[in-house]
């Protein structure tokens, strides 16, 4: 048996385990919403207790909230970001009110608690904490915050360093020439360094295109209060609250220029989970090229050896597979489907509020959070350590029937094509049928047919 305690909130008593910090209104969340066993983010809690800290010390210098009660409320805060248990404290399920009224009380509630302890008078959390304040201006607020920080400290410098990475890689590179490939076909030759090249480009177009959304992700919507028309709140608070969140945190936030439009909707959050779907299309794409260069050893491409991590066969001694591609492309998958989940949420902006916000938020951080540790794996156990067979690369490349391309300018497309055929069937160089096959000497096939004059053109 659990010992409880008697809480009461403006609808009656509720039985609260003894030692818990939160009060009745997460109790009758707990009790309503057994629904996934998941709770909300860490991230997301942890944006939401900013939220109350800089709110209260913005009511300070509004002058609605004493010194003392303010004062107690961010030590709370500030205990509650410290602790390494935080989620304790925190049990309310995803699946609930689509507001989130549930977790904004339960953080109302839990820093009400430590606060009353700190300050040895009653603090509460509706006319304290959450002054000035609703929860439908504050989950909004918290999805931008929470989502705000991770790509300005995690995924961005993830994404660069993969991008880096990539560029490192094809520089030292740059010397090999090996078979291009269209339709996972044979085709003209290209520079290592230049598919690599390739792929550095994809993550600078999802870096780029990132960015272009920070400044609209970093516009909140507090101060709106309960349906945008900051009801309860001090003119001035949006500013002031801007200006202490962005001390706290180290990232620019500003007030809406329309409240209602950052609480009716999630167009922002829809918006940037699209540009993360984006870079995991791009994540999976760099995957599967490794994935199929390193391929075999013996009977695939067998162009490239990704580091050797773990065995790779519970049956097939010596066996190695592709687990980190093969993790980053998982991981890519699922922020896909987050994104189908992010955009229905978007679309439940009923009138003055959408109703799917902790689901956005927390599909939106795990996204955040799958590609910037699928970057750093891919980037520095993938990328960064594997081998060239340079060997399996040239006798390939000079093999190649399709390298007759360049000689379409001098001989004909028709002619080309025969000699090609001829060099498929018999399984010859290309040299050899071409030199047998047209007026041109062994000198000036040499030079037409070199693979690596072949790459010139491409950068």
């Amino acid at each position: 048996m659990v010992n409880t305690r008697i809480e009461r909130d403006s609808m009656g008593e509720v039985n609260v385990p003894s030692n818990a910090l939160y009060g009745a209104q997460t109790q009758r969340a707990i009790d309503n919403f057994p629904v996934s066993g998941q709770t909300l983010p860490v991230d997301f809690i942890k944006a939401l207790l900013l939220i109350k800290s800089a709110a209260a010390e913005a009511n300070l210098a509004l002058g609605l909230l004493p010194e003392d009660i303010t004062n107690a409320i961010c030590t709370a805060v500030n205990q509650l970001l410290a602790d390494e248990n935080i989620m304790q404290h925190f049990p309310v399920d995803i699946y609930q009110t689509g507001s989130g009224t549930s977790s904004n009380m339960n953080a109302n509630e839990v820093i009400a608690h430590l606060a009353s302890i700190y300050s040895q008078t009653k603090i509460d959390a509706n006319d304290h904490v959450n002054y000035g304040q609703s929860s439908n201006d504050v989950i909004p607020s918290a999805i931008h915050v929470s989502a705000a920080i991770l790509v300005e400290k995690q995924l961005l410098p993830a994404l660069q360093h993969l991008q880096q990475t990539i560029v490192d890689k094809a520089l030292s590179l740059n010397h090999l020439v090996k078979t291009g490939r269209t339709h996972l076909m044979d085709a003209m030759p290209v520079r290592m360094s230049q598919s690599l090249f390739s792929w550095a480009a994809q993550i600078s177009y999802n870096i780029d295109n990132i960015k272009m959304l920070q400044a609209k992700l970093q516009r909140l919507a507090q101060g709106g209060t309960a349906v945008g028309t900051g009801i309860n709140a001090h003119p001035d608070f949006a500013k002031h609250f801007n200006q202490k969140l962005s001390a706290l945190t180290n990232v620019s936030f500003s007030q809406a220029d329309n409240f209602s439009f950052l609480m009716a909707t999630q167009d922002t959050a829809v918006a940037l989970s699209g540009q993360l779907k984006t870079t995991a299309v791009s994540l999976i794409k760099i995957a599967n090229d490794l994935r199929w260069m390193n391929s075999g050893p013996l009977a695939g491409l067998g162009e490239i050896s990704l580091p050797a991590l773990q065995p790779g066969s519970s049956i097939m001694p010596g066996k190695v597979n592709p687990i980190i591609p093969e993790s980053t492309a998982m991981a890519a998958a699922q922020v896909i489907g987050n994104d189908a989940a992010i955009t229905i949420g978007g679309q439940s902006g009923n009138f003055e509020l959408n109703v799917m916000l902790p689901m956005i938020a927390t599909n939106l951080i795990s996204s955040i959070n799958l590609l910037t540790s699928s970057s750093r794996l891919l980037a520095d156990k993938a990328i960064a350590g594997f081998e060239v067979h340079e060997q399996q690369l040239t006798q390939a490349l000079y093999k190649n029937p399709i390298l007759v391309t360049a000689l379409n300018p001098v001989i004909g497309y028709l002619k080309a094509a025969e000699i090609a055929k001829q060099a498929y069937r018999e399984q010859r160089p290309i040299i050899d049928v071409a030199e047998e096959n047209t007026a041109l000497t062994r000198q000036e096939l040499t030079k037409l047919l070199d693979p690596v004059q072949l790459t010139r053109n491409i950068k």
